[in-house]
């Protein structure tokens, strides 16, 4: 209950302090600032926010304690504080308070007026004050402009740098990709795989797994999709030898498994890829099959099951027709007979009007010849 009081009077006071920052001439670099306790270990949430002429701003992101000098997180109760964020871009000017270790004030924001002029000479351009801003969130430093740009990367840009710093993109990134074979550059590659987690340790198991790991494209939708060298090395235990990029990133998005694949080949199948595909897409589940054989149809060829899936040939529909007296119909039957609409409604109006004991295929002609 302490702690609920305290964050309650941390954000009216921020509430406060915000009003003031709007009322100050209207300045476009200042706003608020709260800190409250990380569930990382040796870090604190540090928020930023500013709402100017309609602009508005929130940046939120956990921040190692020791960046924060001269602050004493572990002091009780309640403490006057002023620091300073020194970045290359500029420095945010902050004060306030903090109580048992959580806070909020007033920040102000003081660019470097050599910042833009020192990045022009680095060949980025075009930073207004916004960008600057941003730019000194990040901590989008001249020395990590400097060692990116060395990596002599395609289509790099301030709001490029900016991605890189959110996402992780550092030299010792780019350097570990490479060193495990993917010779990158192009900037927008390197954040999707920081944001999909496409990291070295990941491109040698995939190339450890006989895959190939030199098209970022698969690489990324690897990722994305969930084929992972463990993934891989279940499918090839259940007997599936696959080794098809397009192949495993299909069976990931239709839900092909390794225990798909298993019950199949216990149940006598020798499934291949397409077919694997086919039957997900189309709903031929193990369990489905399953349901088949307790209706007379066991080890039914695959091509025609997911011929049942597309027309509708269902346990339910078998049961009907075997309480007519169709006991079992060939499979090529069920499915013509589903195709051209003979339902067991049409073959019970046949049999009220006297047409009994008709057979699948004089039941089928009756439908083509448009016999209601």
């Amino acid at each position: 209950m302490k702690q609920h009081r305290s964050i309650v009077f941390i954000l009216a006071i921020a509430g406060i302090v915000f009003g003031v920052a709007k009322t100050r001439g209207g300045e476009t670099q200042s706003g608020d600032w709260t800190i409250r306790r990380s569930d990382a270990q040796g870090k604190v949430e540090f928020s930023l926010m500013d709402s100017r002429s309609g602009h508005h701003f929130h940046y939120s992101s956990d921040w190692p304690a020791s960046e924060f000098s001269g602050l004493d997180f572990a002091k009780p109760g309640r403490q006057e504080v002023h620091f300073t964020i020194a970045r290359d871009a500029g420095k945010f000017e902050c004060e306030g308070f903090l109580h048992d270790g959580e806070g909020a004030g007033l920040f102000h924001f003081l660019p470097d007026a050599k910042y833009p002029q020192e990045m022009k000479s680095l060949g980025f351009e075009k930073i207004d004050g916004d960008k600057q801003f941003a730019m000194a969130i990040h901590d989008v430093s001249l020395k990590f402009v400097r060692e990116i740009k060395a990596e002599n990367l395609q289509g790099l840009d301030t709001d490029k740098l900016i991605a890189f710093r959110i996402h992780g993109v550092s030299p010792e990134f780019i350097s570990g990709i490479r060193s495990a074979g993917l010779n990158v550059s192009d900037s927008d590659k390197l954040i999707a795989f920081r944001i999909h987690g496409v990291s070295p340790e990941f491109i040698t198991g995939i190339r450890s797994a006989g895959l190939s790991a030199f098209d970022s494209d698969k690489l990324i939708a690897f990722r994305i999709h969930g084929v992972s060298p463990e993934f891989v090395s279940g499918v090839r235990s259940a007997g599936l030898n696959i080794s098809d990029s397009d192949k495993l990133i299909a069976f990931r998005i239709h839900g092909v498994t390794p225990e798909m694949i298993r019950t199949l080949r216990q149940t006598g199948y020798e499934p291949d890829a397409d077919k694997l595909i086919a039957m997900r897409i189309h709903g031929a589940t193990p369990e489905w099959v399953e349901q088949l054989k307790k209706c007379g149809y066991e080890h039914v060829d695959l091509d025609k099951l997911i011929a049942f899936r597309i027309h509708g040939v269902s346990p339910e529909f078998i049961g009907q027709l075997q309480k007519l007296g169709y006991a079992h119909p060939e499979p090529d039957q069920l499915i013509a007979m589903r195709i051209h609409g003979v339902t067991p409604d049409f073959i019970t109006g046949l049999k009220s009007r006297g047409m009994k004991n008709l057979t699948v295929d004089q039941l089928v002609s009756l439908r083509i010849h448009g016999i209601d």
